[in-house]
């Protein structure tokens, strides 16, 4: 069982939009896992090959306990029902306490099919009386994160402090060398620039030097008056 579970639309999402969390929350002692939509193939300088092999090694610098990928089309995403059903599947069999998903808003088709094929398998994950796999189950709790294609500036819901955990989240970033390296610009601003820079930007929204922000669409319980004072 799963303390906490990214959805990521493609290989190296989850590392470039919660590395920090991820590293965090493995730190912390939690069970943390990934579950890969798509491989990410065709890409320029990638094949399926290269990305299994960069995913692989981004996981050991994480750390993270589990990762699988359903190889559902990259590029062509659809909130379908068999692509609901096996995202489903996953969430009864690996019964996550937290699922971070992809934001609803953003200039990537699949990154928006992916958003809501987590809000459709939350729900149909508690259904009983059904042929999915396991026993129903209602993941507790589901925030997004933002991705990277769109340049808005949405307002987070909360902001965790990633200051101790940024050089394994560039290090697990940098493992997708066919994405982050070949065939970029060498010049600065470059992509793992921005990605640091959008860290440190978060970082000071919250007086750290790094952050990853989240939204959650629901309300946030603080069940200790001590939460808040964090």
């Amino acid at each position: 069982m799963l303390d906490l579970l990214v959805v990521a639309t493609h290989p190296d999402d989850a590392e470039i939009s919660v590395g920090g969390i991820l590293a965090k929350a493995v730190e912390e002692g939690l069970q943390v896992g990934i579950l890969d939509l798509t491989t990410g193939e065709p890409t320029p300088h990638g094949t399926e090959e290269i990305r299994q092999k960069e995913t692989s090694w981004a996981s050991l610098v994480l750390g993270v306990q589990w990762r699988e990928n359903l190889a559902l089309p990259n590029r062509k995403l659809e909130a379908s029902l068999d692509a609901r059903r096996a995202i489903a599947n996953v969430f009864r069999r690996v019964r996550p306490r937290l699922i971070l998903a992809p934001y609803h808003e953003d200039a990537h088709p699949d990154h928006i099919r992916a958003s809501q094929l987590c809000v459709d398998a939350r729900f149909w994950a508690k259904l009983s009386r059904t042929d999915l796999e396991g026993e129903p189950y209602w993941p507790p709790h589901m925030m997004n994160y933002f991705s990277v294609h769109l340049r808005i500036h949405p307002a987070a819901s909360i902001v965790v402090d990633i200051s101790g955990q940024i050089e394994k989240k560039m290090e697990s970033i940098r493992c997708y060398e066919s994405q982050m390296s070949v065939g970029r610009s060498e010049h600065f601003p470059t992509v793992m620039d921005d990605i640091r820079d959008r860290a440190r930007y978060w970082g000071w929204s919250i007086h750290a030097e790094y952050g990853e922000p989240l939204f959650c669409s629901e309300q946030i319980a603080a069940r200790r008056v001590d939460q808040l004072l964090a």
